[in-house]
């Protein structure tokens, strides 16, 4: 069956015409699914003031945003966007009180709310730092508040699973803030810890918050049982793919329910084995896209100054030190600094430099335990470091509030990678800033770096220029620059040689 989408065509929004009866009941538009079980009758309403907009409003919103939704069955096209709080489907218990600290939904929020509401399966593809965690956490609290949960010890209602530790918590931290209100236990289970709390906490959550593998391990001994869940997530599918987890989490969900459960996939990029893994365990996914082709060349933020500077890598070290006294001396309070290295060693040797120039700085990567990690990114969190020292543990999807500053000491490996590091800035909102110092060593990658810089209307180095504008053929892990993306199930075609 072909695929509608909704863009910059509004014709494909616009609605058919009413009967006067139609009109008189705009308020009583109801999406009807039955993803529950058989007691339960999950609505959602649209709001009569969200109805009564005029189409151009819509229209404009959703191209000004650059939102497209796509749905095979075509109902979610029909639902628009909840494009102020005040359109909210009512909810008892002050879960949206906290919200009023924020000006308005953001796209990603906006555009999946009425689907999640109304108890579809969403893909939602958007950058990190585009309020994800709320646009699956707002519609996850309500179900709780809304339909019967499971009173058995260690049976969870909702799941949501998350690449790494970090992301884990924060996911955790940012629900723990509305689940209060709506008297919802929320726990989060990773790795690196001792079980034997997480076991205890597990008796009493309706949602957990969790990493791949320790979730399958507490699954395996008993310590969890998953046969109740109504509500799935899956938080940065793609990284979870990336680094390996597809069986683990083919594993974690064959016990869950089919048609009792509703199945939400947040992702930045949507290669092939995303839309496998999304076929495998969805049910007619709606899909929203926030930012144009997921599948195009990556594009950074316009609200962050990027300036690169080429130059020769024995060079560098006595730069990021003049950089720091420029943004650390002199003021009572420093502006937060996130300086990425490639590997684990470059950013031990870059941390000890910076602390032995007398600067407050923190270092993550991925040779420290937990605790530690979770002790250093609180202290640069919190201000008592002012310079957090990353390898790419951070690039992706961790919320740092007010960092002024990203420099890339020594460039990934990737371009995508470049657009996630300097994300870390620039964020909510607020102006940013990043420095990266580029050598001989990256210029193959100088090609995709200058289109970055190109599209975010960025002054371009003469000097970085000179390395060439090419575009290196993305490489595959284990294949290089050999690989192709093809159908590996395609049966293969026999060829016959002539004597």
């Amino acid at each position: 069956m072909g695929k509608r989408s909704h863009h910059v065509e509004p014709t494909e929004l616009q609605p058919k015409k009413k009967s006067k009866a139609d009109k008189q009941s705009k308020d009583k538009k109801v999406v009807e699914e039955t993803g529950t079980s058989d007691s339960e009758k999950i609505t959602y309403t649209q709001a009569s003031a969200l109805s009564d907009l005029p189409q151009s409003q819509i229209d404009q919103y959703l191209q000004d945003k650059i939102i497209k939704v796509t749905d095979a069955s075509s109902d979610g096209l029909s639902l628009r966007p909840i494009i102020q709080f005040d359109y909210l489907p009512p909810c008892d218990g002050g879960l949206y009180d906290s919200l009023k600290s924020f000006p308005a939904p953001t796209p990603i929020q906006a555009a999946t709310w009425p689907l999640l509401f109304a108890n579809r399966d969403v893909i939602g593809i958007a950058e990190t730092g585009s309020g994800k965690t709320l646009a699956f956490g707002l519609p996850c609290l309500k179900k709780m508040i809304d339909s019967k949960r499971s009173k058995k010890p260690c049976h969870p209602t909702a799941v949501i699973i998350s690449p790494t530790r970090e992301l884990a918590m924060q996911i955790h931290d940012q629900l723990i803030k509305f689940a209060h209100v709506a008297k919802v236990g929320v726990t989060c289970i990773f790795g690196g810890v001792g079980k034997d709390e997480q076991r205890e906490a597990l008796k009493s959550a309706a949602i957990v918050v969790a990493t791949p593998g320790r979730l399958k391990d507490l699954q395996n001994d008993g310590s969890v049982n998953l046969g109740k869940v109504k509500y799935l997530v899956l938080d940065e599918a793609d990284r979870m793919l990336d680094k390996g987890f597809e069986q683990d989490i083919k594993e974690i969900i064959q016990p869950m329910p089919v048609s009792k459960r509703q199945t939400v996939m947040f992702t930045a990029t949507w290669p092939r084995s995303v839309r496998d893994l999304a076929a495998s365990f969805m049910s007619s996914p709606v899909t929203v896209t926030i930012g144009g082709d997921p599948s195009a060349d990556p594009r950074a933020n316009t609200r962050i100054k990027q300036v690169v500077e080429v130059m020769d890598g024995r060079d560098k070290e006595n730069r990021l030190i003049q950089l720091l006294n420029r943004s650390q001396r002199g003021s009572p309070n420093p502006e937060k600094v996130l300086v990425f290295c490639l590997y684990k060693k470059e950013a031990m040797r870059v941390e000890r430099l910076i602390s032995s120039r007398g600067f407050r700085v923190a270092g993550i990567h991925g040779d420290l335990n937990q605790s530690d990690r979770f002790r250093n990114l609180e202290a640069f969190k919190t201000g008592t470091a002012t310079v957090l020292v990353a390898t790419d543990v951070a690039a992706r999807g961790l919320d740092i509030p007010a960092v002024m500053l990203v420099i890339n000491v020594t460039f990934p490996l990737t371009v995508e990678d470049y657009v996630h590091r300097i994300g870390r800035t620039g964020r909510a909102g607020a102006e940013g800033h990043a420095i990266t110092l580029f050598t001989e060593q990256d210029k193959a990658l100088s090609g995709g770096l200058i289109n970055v810089l190109k599209a975010a209307k960025q002054e371009v180095p003469e000097s970085l220029l000179k390395f060439g504008t090419t575009v290196k053929k993305k490489q595959h892990g284990a294949y290089g620059a050999f690989f192709k993306d093809v159908d590996t199930d395609k049966k293969a075609t026999k060829i016959t040689f002539d004597d």
